[in-house]
């Protein structure tokens, strides 16, 4: 692509992913889903828009890659992945191990030999980081028990491919011809024709070059780069550290991804580590969502329809052997049913690396292109299947199996009743029940969470197991004799749940309702909720305060003009929330009513300043009096 040609695939691939992406997250399906069938669409089997340079835009678009296995390793401070030692190399190590020896054995069943088999099965136990990542974190689900375990196993894998890369040339086979390269090599790799053992040293010691390197020069290097006050210096050289790995991994057959990762691992404890970030980020985010285009122009449906039967068995052999893995590891760490059940979509299909090490196994021997093809074909309709996958999971699985394993547990029989009724006893309940037992008020704590109760119980508190939004439990909680109920709980729509189960059959309770923000303050007001309380607007507005006081405000000061905040703030919760399905109107009010607030609060400033407001400060009361007595 030169010329007008590269113009022209630049414009292709900006307008799909321009298109495609906000339409794709409209209908709920998700960025990457959107990357993908827009390479589809463009792709030479679609609009053929990409025509001969699709692989030219793979191997450039796989520098996505590269570049998010660079920021994770940035994350990832040593002391850190020691920490994670044990669901790394534990979920981790089960998961790759269990299965390689799996999809081996299925393979050798097919009448491959041990040696392709192995490849095969080292290849396509990967899962796909770029594609899992991504998606879970667009739905916000990295902090939970799947998320995190999704991310623990994934960078086992990530790992893992270092030895593979080692093991792959012991596997050639003498009968067939070196007439294949690496996809993603620049020019002849330098270890071309040495033996097995060759390699395998050759890969060892480029990683610990790679180690080394990052942690006696690269600190230097920064330092000297960073004395320039030069931002875009700063970048360049960024940018330089990156591609400069990528090139020298690609020169001796290993992924220039696992190079930039390693990198990034050794560079996670450096003062330029959040510099590094913020240069490589929007690179990163415009590479990888050209990588998924380029994977979904990639696949191959004129491969695929001459061969349906036999790429579909593929795809459906290797995702079930996943499946059925991954659930067993989650039973077997004692997930949750539906965390279980999201941790192992989210890693049954195939991984990006699976184009390296399949091209790879080509280029040393170890199997013929016309076997690597298809498997080819296979693991990216698997990634293309995974935001599908999850998507069916979040829509049809999660409501039905989700709740199963809180449900499968009986309600407490509670034998007491209270004035205070608590339901969820987390951070923002236990500290409400805490305040209340101190002063003497008895109250009753429902929660929904079987091992926070265990927990809590262990703790010394007195909590009963259930769901507050059941008419029945709240009944034999001494709902019709309670005064107050306080709402802590921590999901939203649970907590609007039990406001209008309460409104409904108990409408003599006084609610106390927790709202994470705006959004569920205005439904809670709307469900004639008087008293709402967003769980950070105290906090912020303390921070506030001692923010104003650290800049040299007076204490009296900042806590009036605090006050004035939280009252025009409340005010403008209540007329705001009326306005909100009219975006224009919303819009309107809400900047005329943080215009007001800002005059308000400065006119309040000048008028302290003009009547040399000293209020109470204890702080500097102290001083003066410690002051007078020292002159004395």
């Amino acid at each position: 692509m030169q010329g007008d040609g590269f113009f022209f695939q630049a414009f292709v691939y900006l307008t799909a992913a321009v298109v495609s992406v906000p339409i794709a997250k409209k209908a709920g399906l998700g960025s990457v889903l959107g990357y993908l069938l827009a390479g589809i669409i463009i792709g030479p089997f679609g609009l053929s828009f990409t025509g001969q340079g699709g692989q030219d835009v793979m191997h450039f678009a796989e520098f996505g890659v590269v570049m998010m296995l660079f920021l994770i390793g940035l994350e990832l401070q040593p002391s850190l992945l020691w920490r994670l030692r044990g669901p790394i190399l534990g979920m981790g190590g089960l998961q790759v191990g269990l299965s390689v020896a799996l999809i081996t054995s299925m393979a050798m069943l097919m009448g491959m030999t041990f040696k392709v088999s192995l490849a095969i099965g080292m290849t396509l136990a990967l899962s796909s980081t770029a594609i899992v990542l991504q998606t879970l974190k667009e739905k916000s689900l990295m902090k939970t028990d799947a998320g995190q375990s999704s991310f623990a196993v994934l960078l086992f894998q990530d790992i893992a491919v270092i030895p593979m890369l080692a093991i792959m040339p012991l596997l050639a086979s003498a009968d067939l011809a070196d007439t294949h390269i690496q996809a993603g090599h620049n020019g002849t790799v330098w270890i071309d024709g040495l033996p097995g053992w060759g390699h395998a040293l050759a890969v060892i010691a480029v990683i610990a070059a790679i180690i080394l390197a990052g942690m006696f020069l690269v600190r230097p290097f920064f330092r000297a780069i960073a004395k320039t006050q030069l931002r875009e210096l700063f970048t360049a050289a960024a940018l330089l550290l990156v591609i400069g790995i990528a090139l020298l991994m690609s020169k001796v057959g290993l992924s220039p991804a696992l190079g930039t990762f390693l990198a990034g691992v050794v560079l996670a404890n450096s003062e330029y580590r959040h510099e590094l970030e913020g240069d490589i980020e929007p690179f990163k985010g415009l590479l990888l969502g050209l990588f998924f285009i380029a994977v979904g122009s990639s696949i191959d449906f004129g491969l695929i329809s001459s061969n349906p039967g036999q790429i579909g068995l593929i795809v459906g052999g290797l995702m079930c052997a996943k499946l059925v893995i991954l659930l067993v590891l989650g039973r077997v760490f004692k997930m949750g049913n539906d965390q279980n059940i999201l941790f192992a979509f989210s890693l049954a299909q195939g991984g990006e690396f699976a184009f390296v090490l399949f091209s790879f196994a080509v280029q040393n021997n170890v199997f013929s292109e016309s076997l690597a093809n298809p498997l080819i074909a296979a693991v990216a309709i698997s990634m293309a299947l995974t935001p599908l996958l999850l998507l069916v999971n979040e829509k049809v699985f999660q409501p039905r199996f989700g709740t199963k394993e809180s449900e499968s547990r009986e309600a407490d029989k509670i034998d007491e009743e209270n004035p205070v009724i608590i339901a969820g006893f987390g951070n923002f309940g236990s500290i409400i029940g805490r305040l209340l037992r101190a002063n003497d008020v008895s109250i009753t704590v429902l929660e929904q969470d079987s091992d926070k109760v265990e927990l809590l119980r262990k703790l010394g508190l007195k909590v009963f197991y259930g769901n507050a939004a059941r008419h029945d439990l709240l009944h034999s909680a001494g709902a019709e004799k309670a005064k107050l109920l306080v709402l802590a709980v921590g999901d939203s729509e649970k907590n609007l749940e039990i406001c209008n189960v309460a409104r409904k059959h108990f409408p003599h309770l006084i609610i106390f309702a927790r709202a994470s923000g705006r959004s569920q303050a205005y439904e809670l007001l709307d469900a004639g909720i008087d008293h709402v309380y967003r769980e950070t607007l105290d906090t912020s507005l303390k921070a506030g305060i001692d923010v104003l006081r650290a800049l040299g405000f007076r204490s009296y000061h900042a806590h009036r003009i605090t006050k004035t905040f939280r009252l025009h703030d409340e005010e403008s919760i209540d007329e705001l929330r009326h306005l909100r399905h009219d975006q224009k109107k919303y819009i309107g009010h809400a900047r005329q009513r943080i215009e007001d607030l800002e005059q308000l609060l400065l006119s309040e400033l000048k008028e302290a300043h003009e009547h040399h407001d000293a209020g109470w400060d204890t702080v500097s009361m102290r001083e003066e009096f410690g002051g007078k007595q020292a002159d004395k």
